[in-house]
């Protein structure tokens, strides 16, 4: 059997709001952090500790996902403003 191979390139992947994302869902891992928190006794008796912790642990890699994603929107936009002044050559490569 043959394998399937693309009869066309793939799309541009679609860009949105992601800086915006990524610091909303930091924040709503942390509010449901502090929301669980006055339960941490009952978390722990019934052996539901690790929801707590779970929480918190969005929470942290939310933070590094804002600074990664800040940095990458910020490359971005350093890239396009580059391309912006370099301009495209006669042929439509541009050269460096």
């Amino acid at each position: 059997m043959a394998k399937w191979t693309p009869q066309h390139e793939a799309p541009e992947p679609l860009e949105g709001p992601v800086v915006a994302t990524i610091t909303g869902g930091t924040i709503l891992w942390f509010v449901l952090f502090l929301v669980q928190l006055p339960f941490y006794g009952w978390f722990d008796d019934h052996g539901h500790l690790w929801w707590l912790w779970t929480c918190l642990a969005g929470a942290g890699l939310g933070l590094i996902g804002i600074w990664y994603v800040r940095k990458r929107d910020a490359a971005l936009r350093r890239a396009a403003a580059g391309e912006r002044e370099a301009g495209p050559s006669r042929d439509g490569v541009r050269t460096e």
